[in-house]
């Protein structure tokens, strides 16, 4: 996907639809998210990019955004740098729970959306760029109502099958189509009748269970340390009433390293579910 031509300040894409959120227009968009303060630097693109991979490895993604931005600031078209800011922005916002937060929530994915759409724009060959914008509206589009969901779930999907097409090993991919045949699947009859007659949500029929743990598998399979990929997976077996290969995942995760900013709560949930599995069990 590529930001759409500007007839005015705002255009509005499939996120722009949702609740006021704007994304702005490619060119002033990324000039209006770098006003901020950016001292003259001593150290070159290269090593803000390592810096922030440090710092995102370190699970400090708003430390990590600031290098990976200065290094945008100063070279625009720098396609490592605008990718991995929209994935540390994202990751500052999916920390923002709650509804009180949306706001700021919004406006840190709507960030997140301009810098991925950028990237694509300076190379639309590679992965990452269409596996973030895919990220990125996949985790604004939790925050939402179902019908307003609807809205993103064709460009969800589209974008992570581009982004296996270019790289058939990459799990992130792998996860969100995964996630996406699971969502659809979870839908109710009323907003799945609201989708296909008013929004042309007819691609929804493809959705199906046995694609959705395929695809979670094959995360799990090519990131096995990767705890979101199991939690997710798991969930989906949950849902499939197999509640063995749903205790397997479930279990693992107690014993997985923390590598993502949203670990904690992934093992928090982990260990409830499986309590609930435990306690089904008993009764």
């Amino acid at each position: 996907m590529k930001p759409a031509s500007c007839a005015g300040p705002f255009v509005y894409t499939a996120a722009g639809l949702l609740r006021g959120v704007r994304i702005l227009c490619s060119s002033s968009s990324l000039a209006t998210t770098l006003l901020i303060a950016n001292p003259a630097s001593a150290q070159t693109i290269t090593e803000h990019i390592a810096t922030g991979d440090s710092l995102y490895d370190a699970l400090q993604p708003d430390a990590a955004a600031e290098q990976y931005r200065a290094a945008v600031f100063m070279n625009v078209g720098n396609y490592e740098a605008l990718w991995k800011l929209a994935r540390a922005q994202m990751d500052v916002a999916k920390q923002l729970l709650g509804d009180e937060n949306e706001e700021e929530r919004d406006r840190l994915y709507n960030d997140a959306w301009i810098y991925a759409a950028e990237a694509m724009r300076v190379d639309s060959l590679d992965a990452e760029g269409h596996f973030m914008l895919a990220s990125v509206m996949g985790r604004l589009s939790r925050t939402k109502g179902g019908k307003e969901r609807v809205r993103f779930g064709k460009e969800i999907y589209d974008e992570a099958a581009t982004a296996l097409e270019l790289d058939p090993q990459h799990d992130g991919a792998h996860h969100v189509i995964g996630a996406w045949h699971a969502e659809v699947k979870r839908l109710s009859g009323i907003t799945k009748f609201f989708a296909k007659t008013f929004l042309g949500g007819g691609y929804m029929g493809i959705a199906s269970w046995d694609s959705a743990a395929v695809h979670l598998e094959k995360s799990v399979e090519i990131k096995p340390d990767h705890i979101f990929h199991r939690l997710e997976l798991a969930e989906v077996y949950l849902d499939l009433d197999q509640h063995a290969a749903a205790r397997e995942q479930l279990a693992q995760i107690s014993v997985l390293p923390v590598s993502d900013v949203m670990d904690p709560i992934h093992k928090e949930t982990a260990a409830r579910l499986l309590d609930e599995l435990e306690e089904r069990n008993q009764i």
